[in-house]
């Protein structure tokens, strides 16, 4: 799996070995599914504070036209960074539930003869 980070912010770009990590971490299962994975890191509002650290991920999965992007908000950017992984395997492995249903096969009842 290859993760790419980015970070515009000053405090963010320390982060970059342990978000990596945890990346990978959190994608373990899904690696199969998903080759690529964007981290980008911003602050909102600049040194004013509160909540205003944004994590944003870029899942590309298997099929090349699917992209999952998740966005979260938080006061710091681990937090904001385990939010959104888990939002991300959330909605993987939901959608991978729904591509394993079974599709049901209707009933084809024999006509009764007269």
């Amino acid at each position: 799996m290859q993760v790419i980070f980015e970070s515009r912010h000053p405090e963010g770009q320390p982060l970059r070995e342990q978000s990596v990590a945890r990346v990978r971490f959190a994608m373990r299962r899904l690696s199969g599914l998903v080759p690529r994975v964007k981290v980008q890191f911003s602050d909102i509002n600049g040194p004013r504070g509160g909540v205003d650290k944004r994590c944003q991920l870029a899942l590309s999965t298997v099929g090349a036209a699917d992209v999952v992007v998740i966005t979260t908000l938080a006061s710091d950017w681990r937090t904001a960074l385990d939010l959104s992984l888990g939002r991300a395997t959330r909605a993987l492995t939901r959608a991978l539930r729904r591509q394993q249903k079974p599709v049901r096969a209707r009933l084809i009842r024999p006509a009764m003869e007269a």
